[in-house]
């Protein structure tokens, strides 16, 4: 297949769509200038094409070299449908490029009146200052500028010019993702710069560093003997574990398979996992708002996993397995609520949780061996292969998270993983919903935890339930 940024470009929508439905294919890469696939489709005016990147997760407000968001590039080159698409999942209207231009700015320029209608009616401000000291009234022609004025006034602006600030240097932009990283599959061991270790634990040591100048995590396997075998299994799997192409899935971007060092290698994330969220000193509060989205993102991917045909095995549902992405592209950094003296304050809403698929168990390794029976289903503790609805199960390990986002607790913390899985799997031990969640997760935790795994619902069928729990809490 041609380049898949010219498919783009060219507006070819069945290319798109195949390149997309290929999970090592990441739909937030950049080009040499790091414009995303959804900053060229907006450029273009592939409205097609938005929708599809838009639905599949693409970055709304990444930013190229130049700090373009895609509103930008739709803004100046007419684009109206696109531009109200954008809106609609929110972009951010007065995001400024490098020479301090909202897309407001282009749309006075270029004489597109109807989009700068648009865009002031989505709360563009008027009177914002790029490095010219020009405001977008100043760009438009003398009709639409006081079109646009009396429109912003209506609308309670205050039309006091806004002096040009350079923000740059706080590095609140979120470039698009450097390709590199779905490129490459097998690396040299020796071009990793392990900076710092992270912790030991039963399948191996993590440790933080650097590959081609992105921060990374390297987990190198435990392994008592690293064996020809071992290798080609290791070579065999990993690739399955490159899931690019959903933003609720933490992919691995590389491994090293080098014996005695096998390495699996992905993203940094600096808030940890979803675990260390909710019971260690992240600094990050997890209200109930977030914790509904938090539940979301987590039912998203695993969706998305149980779409895939054969299904990856070996992976355990839990919050130790879920890590939080600070995504800075999902919010509106220029909004002034998320300032103070020029520090970033009081986000949440560009919190990300992704399941990480350097947790996978290797078919070669920690054979029959459970760290984590609190998240387990029974039936998981007593069959294992074919024997085992892996959905179903899954779908328990939900509502234990469900439970742990609403509680903030550990699930059994007074019993060590021996008892608790013994006690899950032959005594009836089952987590106990306390007095003040409300009836709605209460009665969704319930249903998930059906002691018949055919009785349990799919992940398609909570998406809808917590969505609405989510809009009900507005």
């Amino acid at each position: 297949m041609d380049d898949i940024f010219t498919q783009v470009k060219e507006g070819n929508a069945f290319h798109v769509r195949v390149w997309l439905d290929n999970t090592e294919n990441d739909l937030n890469q950049g080009d040499d200038h790091r414009f995303s696939l959804l900053h060229w489709a907006s450029r273009e005016g592939r409205a097609n094409i938005v929708d599809m990147l838009i639905q599949r997760g693409a970055r709304i407000n990444a930013t190229n070299m130049g700090d373009d968001t895609p509103l930008h590039l739709a803004a100046a080159h007419g684009h109206r449908d696109v531009v109200l698409m954008l809106l609609h999942n929110k972009a951010n209207v007065n995001a400024v490029n490098e020479h301090g231009n909202t897309p407001l700015h282009y749309s006075c320029f270029w004489g597109y009146d109807q989009i700068s209608e648009d865009l002031v009616n989505n709360g563009a401000l008027v009177s914002v200052s790029n490095k010219a000291d020009d405001v977008p009234l100043d760009k438009a022609k003398p009709f639409q500028a006081k079109l646009l004025k009396d429109r912003a006034v209506q609308l309670g602006q205050d039309i006091s010019k806004i002096p040009f600030k350079d923000r740059s240097w706080l590095g609140y932009k979120t470039r698009s993702r450097d390709a590199l990283l779905s490129r490459h599959a097998g690396i040299d061991i020796a071009q990793l710069q392990l900076v710092g270790h992270i912790a030991d634990t039963h399948s191996g040591q993590t440790w933080r560093g650097l590959w081609q100048g992105n921060d990374i995590v390297a987990k190198i396997l435990s392994l008592r003997e690293c064996t020809v075998r071992n290798s080609r299994d290791f070579q065999e799997e990993f690739p399955r574990l490159r899931i690019f192409n959903n933003p609720n899935i933490l992919p691995v971007i590389a491994c090293c398979n080098q014996p005695p060092n096998l390495v699996v290698i992905t993203q940094f994330m600096p808030f940890g996992s979803l675990f260390n969220t909710l019971h260690g000193e992240s600094g990050i509060v997890v209200d109930q708002n977030q914790a509904l989205r938090f539940a979301i993102d987590i039912a998203r991917g695993m969706e998305f996993l149980h779409s895939m045909e054969p299904m990856i095995p070996n992976f355990l549902l839990t919050s130790k397995h879920v890590m939080i992405d600070e995504d800075l592209a999902k919010i509106n950094i220029d909004d002034p609520k998320y300032h103070a003296n020029d520090t970033l304050n009081g986000i949440d809403e560009d919190l990300t949780a992704r399941i990480n698929m350097a947790d996978y168990v290797f078919s070669f390794h920690e054979k029959g061996k459970y760290y984590s029976p609190a998240w387990m289903a029974p039936e998981a503790l007593q069959k294992t292969g074919e024997d085992l609805n892996q959905r179903a199960a899954d779908m328990w390990s939900f509502a234990i998270l469900l439970w742990e986002l609403e509680t903030r607790e550990v699930p059994f913390a007074d019993l060590s993983p021996m008892e608790i899985g013994m006690k899950i799997a032959l005594e009836g031990l089952r987590i106990k919903i306390p007095p003040g969640i409300s009836s709605h997760m209460s009665r969704l935790i319930k249903i998930c935890m059906n002691e018949e795994p055919g009785k349990r619902p799919r992940f398609d069928m909570v998406i809808p339930i917590l969505d609405k729990m989510k809009t009900s809490d507005k």
